[in-house]
């Protein structure tokens, strides 16, 4: 069902993803430093596994923010594992005692000793929402087709 839904795209379809990817990207990548760049650091290194979650997590959340745009104009309401899904890519690919929220909440050490060590766990449960939400968005639009 979600092949025969992707197979039906427009080029216009197809070129939101990209665009959505490429921003989701930057906006979660550079911040984080997981893409180097002189404006932000980081002082715990860039885990291994952070760039791969961060590439998957771009490209579900562009494919999934181009299943908003219609050949018909319509109102959807946003898919809130997908946004869900985009934050904890953040969370999970971002630095522990870099994070204000973990360093108020758990202190440096806390961030540590409690933060990362959960954050593949986030980073997994980021990427299972995106993929839910972009799989439902997709059998949604093989199950309920809107007439062109």
């Amino acid at each position: 069902m979600v092949v025969v839904a992707l197979r039906s795209w427009s080029s216009r379809r197809w070129s939101t993803a990209v665009v959505a990817s490429l921003a989701t990207a930057l906006v979660i990548g550079l911040p984080t430093d997981v893409i180097p760049n002189p404006v932000f650091g980081r002082p715990v290194p860039v885990t291994w596994w952070s760039p791969l979650v961060l590439a998957v997590s771009a490209v579900l959340t562009g494919m999934l923010v181009a299943t908003y745009v219609r050949a018909v104009p319509g109102v959807d309401r946003p898919a809130r594992a997908g946004g869900l899904g985009g934050a904890l890519a953040f969370f999970a690919v971002g630095c522990p005692v870099c994070n204000k929220l973990v360093v108020v909440a758990l202190g440096t050490s806390g961030a540590l000793r409690w933060f990362e060590p959960i954050q593949p766990l986030l980073a997994g449960a980021s990427v299972a929402l995106l993929a839910v939400a972009l799989r439902a968005r997709l059998r949604g639009e093989v199950a309920c087709p809107v007439p062109r």
